[in-house]
């Protein structure tokens, strides 16, 4: 290593701004640095400073500097040299370094060496500064990524974006998991899903799609539960039965692997995660199918209407091991594993089935992260269905009455964004996967 430079008070501002990322292209050449002080050291008199920019971490070096906290906002001029333990095969030898502002405390949580695996509150609490971790940014740029691959395959589908309300009269899957709220005296809730008004919005663009939170008031202390998350909305019309709908999902995901190979191989190797291969055709499995292979060749019996989440995990196994896929499509729910609007089979003599629907979930590494399928889109059935679920049909008028004018066959399916970045990234708790987490025991920061 070179010895270094000796500072001058402050740095000159007509060189442009070079991010970390591209040092390389500058090697013996000036350059200008902007960024955070990621960690700093005093080696005897031989300073370093790692910073930190959008892009990722620099090696810089000097002496007789006076370094500021971690955290601090700097500016650095100093000439790139090649040096192959620095991050990135290159390193700044400074020769002026300007605070722009300084941390006047040090941080609550020492960034460089946080991990997912330690006390997930601790790194919560100080949500506002931990974020700005490399790897949390990481989870958080994959998830930025695959929400752009959303919008522009389903784009390429056809389809178009809408924007449904958040404050509604009624929830769209029924149940106690509403949050209530006072809207000028009456009672209202937020959305638990858009289900209802994408339903409706078929019936305007046939193929529709939204990206935005929906919220769910379930007492869940899990790592995979939030009670307030980014979904992933579909909808479709004109189809012949779900298959189609398994179909758009299956291109879907495959286009945003690729995406995120395109753009985020370095945030998959700094968290030693590796993305999926999406087969040409995701198995399918039913799910009382599901539930007997379990059984048979795990010896794990399932309890209740659905898969447990050790049936969910068992079956992505058997699937990776026999398929080398890690997706898997469940298939053929019972009728009260689904919400009022789940399509009923139709039997081989073509009568309608009163036990199973035409829903499925689509299972990734263990966990669901889709629910979906073909919707009810006959008013009569509609109704029918409202009434066996012992709902109120006045309530749920302002969605039922558009089934009066010429609803086409039509489903759909919504997919978890945090849920999806977490497994894709290997990340233990879902909350980690959104920049500021909502659940039961959280309102802050």
């Amino acid at each position: 290593m070179t010895s270094p430079a000796t500072p001058e008070q402050s740095a000159p501002v007509a060189l442009p701004r070079t991010l970390t990322q591209n040092l390389g292209q500058f090697d013996g050449q000036q350059v200008r640095l902007q960024g955070f002080v990621h960690a700093r050291r005093d080696l005897g008199g031989v300073q370093f400073l790692v910073l930190r920019d959008k892009s990722g971490i620099a090696q810089c070096v000097g002496s007789g500097l006076h370094l500021p906290l971690p955290e601090s906002s700097v500016e650095i001029v100093g000439s790139v040299k090649a040096h192959k333990k620095a991050p990135g095969g290159y390193e700044v030898q400074i020769e002026s370094l300007k605070v722009l502002s300084a941390a006047i405390q040090a941080s609550p949580v020492e960034i460089p060496k946080m991990e997912w695996n330690v006390n997930p509150e601790t790194m919560l609490d100080y949500r506002y500064v931990s974020v700005r971790g490399l790897r949390e940014r990481a989870a958080l740029k994959v998830q930025a990524e695959l929400v752009f691959a959303f919008h522009s395959y389903l784009r390429g589908e056809g389809f178009t974006e809408i924007s449904t309300p958040k404050i509604v009269s009624a929830g769209a899957e029924g149940g106690a998991n509403l949050f209530k709220l006072d809207y000028f005296g009456e009672q209202a809730y937020l959305a638990q899903s858009p289900q209802l008004y994408k339903q409706i919005m078929v019936g305007v663009f046939e193929r529709v799609y939204e990206v935005a939170p929906v919220y769910r008031a379930e007492e869940h202390a899990t790592s995979r539960h939030l009670n307030e998350y980014l979904s992933l909305d579909v909808e479709m019309g004109f189809i012949e039965d779900e298959e189609e709908v398994m179909e758009l999902e299956n291109g879907l995901l495959a286009a945003i692997m690729e995406r995120l190979k395109l753009t985020c191989a370095a945030e998959f190797e700094l968290v030693g995660a590796s993305i999926p291969e999406v087969p040409a055709h995701i198995p399918r499995i039913t799910l009382m199918e599901a539930r007997a292979l379990v059984h048979e060749k795990f010896g794990h019996t399932v309890g209740g209407k659905d898969l447990d989440p050790e049936a969910e995990r068992l079956l992505c196994q058997h699937y990776a091991e026999t398929q080398g896929s890690d997706f898997v499509f469940v298939t053929k729910y019972p009728r009260a594993a689904r919400p009022f609007y789940a399509h009923p089979e139709i039997n081989p003599d073509g009568s309608i089935s009163s036990e199973i629907t035409r829903g499925f979930d689509l299972l990734f590494r263990g966990i669901e992260i889709t629910s979906g399928g073909q919707r009810i889109h006959d008013h009569a059935m509609l109704m029918d269905s409202i009434r066996a679920y012992k709902m109120n049909p006045d309530a749920m008028t302002g969605y039922s009455e558009v089934f009066k004018y010429g609803m086409p066959p039509h489903g759909g399916f919504a997919i978890g964004a945090e849920r999806l970045t977490a497994k894709l990234l290997g990340i233990a708790n879902v909350r980690y996967a959104r920049a500021f987490p909502r659940d039961r025991n959280r309102l802050t920061p």
